[in-house]
C-alpha cells in the first residue's frame, strides 16, 4: 500500500506524500528488499502518492524492476485488481503491486487461501496501514491467478517488527 498521503486542497488522485510518507516510503523499501524477492515488474497506480512511494522505496532494492504506471489499479476492488494481475505475461515471476485500500488489503485477504507462520494473524491483528506490504508466493499462470490461490509468506507495517 501507499505511503501516508497528505490532505491538501488538490483532487484524491493529486494527493501527494506526507512527510510521514516520505519518512517511511524507503523503510518499506528497505524491507522488501530483506525478503530476497527478485522483482521482475512494478504494477503502480497512477495516483501521485503511489508514484512518490514507488520512487522513494525502489532505490532500496538491489535491482530495479520494469515499472508499468496502471491507471486502473486507482480505487481498484479486489476482483479489478486481479483482473490486471491475470493479464500478466508468464515471463514475469516477481512482481510487486503499489495500490490503495481498501483494494489491496482486500486482494491479499481474497488470494491467501493458506498462510505460513503468524503472518495472516499479524495482518488481521494490524490491519492494512499505509506502507503496508504482504508478500504472497502462488506457482501457476497469472491467467489463472484466483482468490484462494496464493499462500501469504509475509506482512509487514510500519511499527512492526
Amino acid at each position: 500500500r501507499h505511503a501516508k498521503a497528505d490532505w491538501p486542497q488538490v483532487s484524491d488522485h493529486e494527493r501527494p506524500l506526507a512527510d510521514r510518507g516520505r519518512q517511511n516510503a524507503p523503510v518499506a523499501g528497505r524491507k522488501l528488499a530483506d525478503t530476497g524477492i527478485s522483482f521482475d515488474l512494478a504494477l503502480c497506480s497512477t495516483a501521485v502518492r503511489t508514484r512518490e512511494t514507488w520512487k522513494l522505496a525502489v532505490h532500496e532494492l538491489p535491482h530495479r524492476p520494469k515499472t508499468v504506471y496502471e491507471e486502473r489499479i486507482y480505487e481498484a476492488s479486489p476482483g479489478e485488481l486481479i483482473a490486471v494481475l491475470n493479464e500478466t505475461s508468464d515471463d514475469i515471476h516477481g512482481l510487486i503491486l503499489i495500490g490503495h485500500n481498501p483494494g489491496v488489503q482486500g486482494l491479499a485477504e481474497i488470494l491467501a487461501g493458506r498462510s505460513e507462520d503468524d503472518a495472516r494473524a499479524r495482518m488481521n491483528a494490524r490491519g492494512f496501514p499505509t506502507s503496508a506490504f504482504v508478500v504472497l508466493s502462488y506457482t501457476g499462470s497469472w491467467k489463472s491467478l484466483e482468490p484462494g490461490a496464493g499462500t501469504l509468506i509475509d506482512y509487514w507495517a510500519p511499527g512492526a517488527p
